[in-house]
């Protein structure tokens, strides 16, 4: 891994708070300031461009994380609407109503901090790490995440910041459309845990306090206040790349300064009970231009999921009640990075190949074992025809390891070939 480059430090660099395209789901850009597959822990989230991407995506490639930059992975903010609120009830977390005293931030961060966890993912078929935060909802270790924070992750270690402990992390189960996922930390047993509130109590202009692993540096959690802007607002994070996107409403709308790595941590009220898990942020220069020397302040725009929809989805999750947009357990693995939309060439300079072109397959992979190779083009996945690398990302997501899937391509000679391959155990969310 490389120490040498620090992308953070060029002009407009998603990476640096004040520029206009910030963002703490942005990959880290590999040497030399190219997207590739190096970056240090800590300023994660997605995995980034190169052979890697969220579980069950059939190792697809990934493009940037949600930026405000045309014609990349553009983060679109729809106008504020009416506060989502998600029942909770039969959930083993209970929501508490607001009413307790104000706290100072010195004191909410107290309160919260011993239930938070720092996570770090190992990203293993892109030999990169990732970090974000999560909220202990469990003494027996259960956490509740992003799963952006956990997509990609061959590995995933959690460090309690409550009793200084690493524990490994298995992920019980998530959903890439709500990006919500559930962690158990393997022998935990006596965690705090944080305080949970009620997200339908949260108006607009009201005090937030957002706690993270900013920076993936661990230790102390980092703070940053700011009040609520709206309430109901939607953003699409779309991959310029391959066309695929991720839609998310009903999201509270604050100002407060949330940083890499704070995804996944919670947002809290003044009486220091979750309210919102951080989610996505960008920031917008006041005076001058982007990554210039006049853009001298920025105004942050940070989003974060009710806490009630969030635990909707880990109470779905907990009771293994799997659904079109809720996955259970570990994910299925073909092996294949696939190309862009629109495909590429046909061989010999042809037209372009239908389906999902494959770019590169992983040694040993359930793909390679297939006979699938670099240059054919998937048209069927289980028997559900294949137009588009999304398509292969969305058929692998309902599969877990040891499924059986036919897999019907167009060599590269513009032969059909069938044939039936054994999903292997995959990256987790």
């Amino acid at each position: 891994m490389s120490t040498t480059h620090d992308p953070a430090s060029e002009p407009g660099s998603p990476h640096q708070p004040g520029s206009p395209q910030w963002d703490p789901r942005a990959p880290w850009p590999g040497p030399g300031g190219q997207a590739g597959d190096e970056g240090p822990a800590g300023y994660g989230g997605r995995a980034g461009p190169g052979y890697g991407g969220p579980a069950g995506y059939g190792w697809r490639q990934e493009p940037a994380g949600p930026v405000r930059q045309p014609r990349r992975r553009g983060l679109a903010v729809a106008a504020a609407g009416a506060a989502l609120a998600v029942a909770v009830a039969g959930s083993a977390w209970a929501a508490t109503e607001t009413g307790t005293p104000v706290l100072s931030t010195a004191a909410i961060a107290s309160k919260l901090d011993p239930g938070l966890v720092d996570i770090v993912s190992t990203l293993g078929y892109q030999k990169a790490a990732s970090a974000g935060t999560g909220m202990v909802l469990t003494s027996t270790g259960e956490v509740l995440t992003n799963n952006h924070v956990i997509a990609g992750a061959t590995s995933i270690r959690a460090r309690d910041v409550g009793n200084g402990r690493t524990y490994r992390a298995a992920v019980v189960g998530y959903s890439r459309s709500h990006d919500v996922a559930v962690l158990q930390l393997h022998g935990a047993s006596g965690l705090q845990i944080v305080t949970l509130g009620n997200s339908s109590k949260v108006a607009a202009g009201q005090k937030v306090v957002a706690l993270g692993n900013a920076g993936g540096k661990g230790g102390t959690p980092s703070v940053a206040t700011g009040k609520v802007a709206a309430l109901g607002s939607s953003i699409t994070a779309v991959d310029d790349g391959d066309g695929v996107s991720e839609h998310l409403t009903g999201l509270i709308r604050t100002n407060a300064g949330i940083q890499p790595g704070d995804s996944g941590g919670p947002l809290a009220n003044t009486g220091g009970q979750v309210i919102g898990m951080n989610t996505a942020a960008s920031a917008a220069s006041q005076n001058g231009s982007a990554g210039t020397a006049s853009a001298t302040a920025a105004a942050t725009t940070a989003f974060a999921i009710p806490i009630n929809e969030a635990l909707s989805i880990a109470g779905q999750v907990e009771a293994g009640d799997s659904s079109a947009s809720v996955h259970i357990g570990g994910t299925g693995f073909l092996g294949v990075a696939v190309a862009p939309s629109g495909g590429q060439p046909g061989a010999f300079g042809g037209e372009a190949s239908p389906g999902a072109v494959i770019q590169g397959v992983v040694p040993g992979s359930a793909a390679d074992q297939a006979g699938l190779t670099a240059g054919d083009a998937i048209v069927s996945l289980g028997g559900h025809e294949v137009s588009s690398p999304s398509d292969v990302q969305t058929l692998i997501e309902g599969y877990h390891p040891g499924d059986k899937v036919s897999i019907s391509w167009t060599d590269q000679f513009g032969q059909m070939q069938t044939a039936t391959a054994v999903l292997a155990a995959g990256p987790a969310g």
